[in-house]
């Protein structure tokens, strides 16, 4: 069978599919106008009142007959009897027999006489019947956007609804035997095999923020005839449906199957990454998305796919200039600089998600970790940046358009660059206490003062063993300053070892036992403290790195490593004391090693690094690393 839909479509060839084969539902509806609020209107409106409806006074005063107020001056006041004049507040009535409003300030009353202290002309400070609009005016047209302001002038022109066009409804089904819903998440606690649902909760928040309505189905098993009867029954009432998975070539990916038997394929794959799963199909008339499992994919595909589709069902067509700051709700966008180099597949455009920075006077952006199933760099990205399709090396430097999804004080932001340490992670908040905000990027040792070196950060931090010489950091700051001014603290000691299992059950003492047969090493990153230290000690012992089975498989940070022996899925790693504690693994001392932050002496007027400075010998956070465990402070 020969298959009539396109394969690994661009985003612009998808766009035109969708408006080849769909427009604006135009489904009129009435709505009430505390509820029209950002919803198109369907009819030009005419006013059915006079706004205001009768003579008003503009101002606090007395309403008067302005003939009377000739020659009045601060100099020559006339006085009117108390028979000639009326108290009136800003918005009441003025009767008939008045046609000027003399301001209170421009006025004094004694004894019942009011000194008129100006001249008023006819109608001063009265507000005339239709000042704002009259009756039969029109003051709104067929596909306007209805505003705030507009929903209160309805409701004065006399209006309780209007008609508006209708947003399509949208039912999102999840699929998957894995997944199951946030209640039994949170309740049941996490099995293995078993993932939250948590893609709906996403959508949810995206879909509001939009003022779509959504609406979301339990998990679906991975039963065909399920999904299928699911997605037959959603396009009977919803006008958009969303299917969540199902899409790629698993042996229990059924939706493609599903889609192209019962409706016409549009497209099936994306030149894009993540998010390359996607796929999209008219059935019964109605278009129908899959989405990609991983959160990620999941979001781009929204910003990429869903959000224009739901634009062009309401309004018959959508901004491709500016539908991806819509979509993701981005701030500003701007072009900036990449600080680090970064690779995409060449074809494909690649989604980036990425911090920002402000150095030396220029912004920068560098990429997070770039897994589709990431959550965390999702939520940590201060914007997001699109590669486009024909690159595949980005250099340092090279400009970047990005979308920034949260507002930064670029004066009060530091970057840091560095050996890992919880303790030192911990400090972040205390900065933030103090009006700065600091920005961690754990790149090792020897990584962070390299970065500091090239000017890529304004703080780095380092335990770097000098095996010919015993003495810590010394030689590499010396070498990599190149004779800058660099200052030093000296934060804490902190304790070496190698973390095992509960109870060591493989009997791991020594370095020389990395190197027994059987021993599932977990290696740290090149340029990290911690695995050159490693080296010197097999260097010491004669060992070959060969000889060490797991040397090559690294772990970016002292936690992951030691969770990595906590799921059983290594045996023994070389790392502080604070990660074993933290989760329950025994720790074999080997060394105790100072921890050092090293900066640049141009940014000790930084605010941020005053900021730090400060929150260093905050005593609360001195507590809190005490209770981490294997730390000693500089005396």
């Amino acid at each position: 069978m020969v298959k009539e839909w396109r394969e690994h479509v661009s985003i612009e060839e998808a766009w035109l599919v969708f408006r080849q084969n769909f427009s604006s539902l135009h489904k009129k509806n009435n709505v009430p106008v505390d509820e029209c609020t950002d919803l198109i209107l369907a009819e030009d409106v005419f006013s059915k009142r006079n706004v205001p409806h009768f003579s008003a006074s503009a101002v606090d005063g007395y309403a008067l007959s302005t003939k009377k107020t000739a020659n009045a001056s601060s100099a020559t006041p006339v006085f009117l009897d108390r028979e000639e004049y009326q108290w009136i507040n800003t918005g009441m009535a003025v009767s008939l027999e008045y046609d000027g409003v003399l301001m209170v300030e421009d006025s004094s009353v004694k004894d019942g006489k009011l000194a008129v202290y100006r001249t008023l002309s006819m109608g001063d400070n009265i507000r005339p019947v239709g000042e704002d609009v009259t009756c039969g005016q029109i003051i709104a047209r067929a596909g306007d956007k209805i505003s705030p302001a507009l929903a209160a002038l309805f409701l004065a022109s006399g209006y309780s609804f209007v008609p508006v066009w209708s947003k399509p409804r949208t039912l999102y089904i999840p699929t998957g035997d894995e997944i199951v819903s946030g209640k039994t998440w949170l309740s049941e606690g996490a099995v293995c095999g078993k993932v939250v649902e948590s893609n709906s909760t996403m959508l949810k928040a995206y879909f509001h923020r939009w003022g779509f309505p959504l609406d979301v189905t339990d998990p679906l098993p991975d039963d065909p005839q399920i999904i299928r009867k699911s997605i037959l029954n959603g396009v009977e009432d919803y006008d958009l449906l969303l299917v969540g998975a199902g899409s790629a070539k698993g042996e229990k990916d059924y939706t493609s199957t599903i889609l192209s038997e019962e409706g016409t394929m549009l497209f099936h794959w994306l030149l894009m990454k993540p998010g390359r799963p996607a796929m999209a199909a008219k059935v019964k008339g109605k278009p129908v998305v899959d989405l990609p499992g991983f959160p990620m994919s999941t979001a781009v595909v929204l910003w990429t796919l869903v959000f224009p589709l739901l634009q062009l069902l309401a309004e018959g067509n959508f901004d491709e200039a500016t539908v991806f700051k819509q979509a993701m709700g981005a701030e500003t966008e701007e072009t900036m600089k990449l600080l680090t180099p970064c690779s995409s597949v060449p074809g494909r455009n690649e989604w980036l998600r990425i911090k920002a920075i402000a150095l030396q006077g220029e912004k920068r952006v560098f990429p997070l970790s770039s897994g589709s199933s990431t959550m965390w760099t999702m939520s940590e990205a201060d914007g997001f940046a699109l590669l486009p399709r024909p690159v595949a090396e980005c250099p340092a430097g090279t400009n970047l358009k990005v979308w920034l999804t949260r507002k930064i004080d670029w004066t009060r932001r530091l970057l840091f660059q560095g050996s890992n340490d919880p303790a030192f992670e911990r400090l972040g908040s205390y900065v933030h206490k103090r009006g700065g905000e600091l920005i961690y990027r754990s790149v090792g040792s020897l990584g962070g003062l390299s970065a500091l070196a090239r000017g890529e950060c304004h703080i780095a931090a380092c335990h770097l063993l000098d095996p010919e010489k015993g003495s810590y950091n010394d030689t590499y700051i010396e070498k990599l300053s190149n004779g800058k001014q660099w200052k030093r603290r000296l934060l804490f000691y902190r304790k070496q070892g190698i973390l095992v299992a509960p109870g060591n059950p493989l009997h791991v003492f020594t370095v020389e036992d990395l190197a027994e047969k059987g021993v599932r090493f977990i290696n740290r990153q090149p340029g990290a403290g911690t695995r050159v230290l490693l080296d010197v000690l097999l260097q010491e012992k004669g060992i070959a790195v060969s000889d060490v089975n797991g040397y090559s498989i690294q772990a970016t940070t002292h936690f992951d490593a030691a969770n990595r022996i906590a799921s059983g899925v290594a045996d023994a790693a070389l790392g502080i004391k604070a990660a074993a504690d933290a989760l329950g693994l025994d720790f074999i001392p080997i060394t105790e090693e100072p921890y050092e932050l090293v900066y640049p002496q141009e940014y000790e007027d930084h605010p941020c690094i005053q900021a730090l400075l400060d929150a260093l010998d905050d005593p609360e956070w001195r507590r809190d690393v005490d209770k981490l465990g294997g730390y000693r402070w500089n005396s």
